[in-house]
């Protein structure tokens, strides 16, 4: 399905050199924040009190956490848990404060609220948890990245595998720059949103490569530049009919799936604009600037085959 289609190819190889400048020196913002300001972490990597409350009737969440962030509490995390009656509630650490303390005034304040609340539990979670959960993502993410290179590597070339991920962690360092800069808070659906921008990101690189050999097969009078521009040219259509669908959905949670869902979808947001800007003026430019050429892609026509043939050689 097509809204629309160019006809004539824009030459976005032309200016390659100029966008990936402003690309490195996003990057290299964002890597300086991070070493400068550093992540906001939430209590799940650095430790802090977890109480779970019951309602006789469903909680009104935004009343829980407005009662609880006026006891002084900034980084106060309120969400629902199994029910609509059941609620979770994360503090961070206090300095001074004992976790039993912390449980104590917060459910207190609560039942002055609304005196049916009731204490389920209440636990602490140390920074050993919050380590290990670091060590998780980052394996997660190690995993997840090594996984497309090979992937790249066989369904076309290396040149491409090694283009698309440092397309692919550029999106994701760009994002943790934003989070450093504003200092949003760093949770676990925050670093679920930053696997998800990897995998979504390296598809629209899929889609841009595979056209790229889709080119070189069909256009043998094109060189490199003229065939990249062709392949990302013929999916600009596709481009924006699946990229507008998906941001419609996560701007549907970020305005309407309430703070629990709100850094999730500002995450992910910030990842589908980067993940478009780099699979065309990155992971391609970097695949032409490594010399990909017809040949890695299309076999060489064997000694038996037409040379007339206009379909010989062409097998992938």
């Amino acid at each position: 399905m097509e809204f629309f289609r160019i006809r004539k190819d824009i030459p976005f190889m032309k200016h390659a050199l100029v966008f990936n400048a402003i690309s490195f020196i996003t990057f290299a913002l964002a890597v300086f924040f991070l070493l400068t300001r550093g992540l906001h972490l939430s209590v799940e990597f650095t430790g802090g009190t977890v109480m779970e409350v019951a309602y006789s009737q469903p909680a009104e969440l935004a009343k829980v956490r407005e009662t609880v962030s006026g006891l002084g509490y900034a980084d106060v995390q309120v969400q629902n848990f199994g029910t609509a009656r059941d609620v979770m509630i994360r503090l961070p650490v206090q300095k001074g404060v004992t976790s039993a303390q912390q449980s104590e005034q917060v459910i207190a304040a609560l039942k002055a609220a609304d005196p049916a609340v009731t204490l389920r539990r209440t636990e602490f979670v140390g920074p050993q948890v919050g380590e290990e959960l670091v060590h998780g993502g980052l394996m997660a993410l190690a995993m997840v990245v090594v996984g497309i290179v090979v992937y790249l590597a066989f369904r076309f070339e290396w040149k491409f595998g090694v283009a698309a991920i440092i397309a692919n962690l550029h999106d994701v360092v760009i994002i943790l720059g934003f989070f450093a800069f504003f200092q949003w808070e760093f949770s676990l659906s925050v670093l679920a949103a930053v696997l998800a921008v990897l995998g979504y990101s390296v598809n629209e690189s899929v889609v841009i490569f595979d056209r790229i050999r889709e080119a070189f097969r069909k256009y043998r009078k094109m060189n490199t530049h003229e065939v990249i521009d062709h392949a990302i040219t013929s999916t600009m259509s596709r481009t924006i009919i699946t990229h507008a669908s998906t941001e419609a959905m996560v701007l549907s949670m970020f305005f309407f799936g309430g703070p629990s869902l709100h850094n999730f979808a500002l995450a992910l947001t910030i990842g589908i604009l980067f993940g478009i800007y780099s699979s065309v003026f990155v992971a391609a430019a970097i695949a032409m600037w490594l010399g990909v050429k017809r040949e890695d892609l299309v076999k060489a026509a064997r000694k038996d085959e037409d040379p007339n043939d206009p379909n010989a050689g062409a097998t992938v």
